[in-house]
């Protein structure tokens, strides 16, 4: 069986995008690309609804290329315990009250059981201390806290 990553919005944005000016930028976009033709064949890929509304967001023509990445993931179901962790992951600061999505995204993978959340949000997600806090605080309530890691982490690991 095939390791389960839950595919975020920023990585599904940064494989669909044209190239940015931005090095880093740049630099994420292709790292993510080159993720994408490797990971289809090492892990089963999966989203969810949360993802698939907001990368229909913004700019018509961009979203549909996002859309069309999208399609080509397993879109697991909503699970029924969704709102109550995403709201506990917000009271205890975990993640901060203006980023439900990110919540709902931590709180879906965790819940379906995912091996890892691939995302390039370093700020909520994979930023060493953020990534510290919300391993803590999920499996302190006893769930198994899925690996956060970057699109670039994940490839480091196909290619040795």
């Amino acid at each position: 069986m095939k390791p389960r990553i839950y595919v975020e919005s920023s990585v599904i944005s940064y494989a669909a995008s044209r190239k940015s000016p931005n090095a880093k930028t740049a630099y994420r976009q292709e790292v993510t690309q080159m993720w994408w033709s490797k990971a289809v064949d090492q892990f089963a890929l999966e989203s969810s609804a949360i993802v698939q509304f907001e990368i229909a967001a913004g700019d018509a023509t961009a979203a549909l290329k996002r859309l069309k990445l999208f399609a080509s993931l397993v879109c697991i179901p909503l699970h029924e315990e969704l709102a109550s962790l995403s709201e506990r992951l917000l009271l205890e600061g975990l993640v901060p009250r203006s980023e439900p999505e990110d919540a709902s995204h931590i709180a879906q993978a965790t819940l379906t059981q995912v091996d890892y959340i691939a995302t390039w949000n370093f700020a909520h997600m994979v930023g060493p201390q953020a990534k510290y806090r919300l391993v803590q605080g999920i499996e302190r309530w006893g769930y198994k806290a899925p690996l956060l890691a970057t699109p670039e982490e994940i490839l480091e690991g196909l290619m040795s």
